[in-house]
């Protein structure tokens, strides 16, 4: 289970450490592909597997079915863990995410988010501001 929130760097070759407490869950490797709203996600190789099927099992015939396979699939890459820790992220990933020279990594149960840490400000600045939030909350029954 990945959670909480890091606050790491981008070194000059495009690597970023991955927290240490979530490497033994990546030790397999990792496939990193554009988020949603801006981020980059960041799946082990397990979960991976288990959304590529759902994604794949698409209909094809369904545009948006289409178009959510080229978002997913287009800008995936696979990486491995060095022995620091750290993924390789393209470039071309980076700069679709406005990161930089520093990276907020989030948990998110069963993948991880990494955020410009503007963007994740602003991300975080919305749900905090979102009234619906607190409905969802009660919907859960917690």
């Amino acid at each position: 289970m990945f959670l909480g929130e890091y606050t790491h760097t981008v070194d000059e070759k495009g690597r970023v450490t991955i927290p240490s407490r979530f490497r033994a869950a990546m030790a397999q490797g990792v496939v990193v592909t554009r988020g949603f709203d801006g981020c980059l996600t960041v799946y082990p190789m397990d979960e991976w597997e288990v959304l590529a099927k759902r994604v794949s099992a698409l209909p094809i015939t369904d545009r948006s079915a289409r178009d959510f396979r080229r978002f997913v699939f287009s800008s995936a890459c696979d990486a491995a863990p060095d022995r620091q820790g750290r993924i390789l992220i393209p470039s071309r990933l980076l700069e679709y995410a406005g990161i930089d020279v520093q990276v907020v990594i989030v948990g998110m149960d069963t993948y991880l988010e990494i955020w410009g840490p503007e963007s994740w400000q602003v991300i975080c600045q919305n749900v905090e501001d979102n009234e619906a939030n607190a409905e969802r909350w009660l919907k859960l029954e917690i």
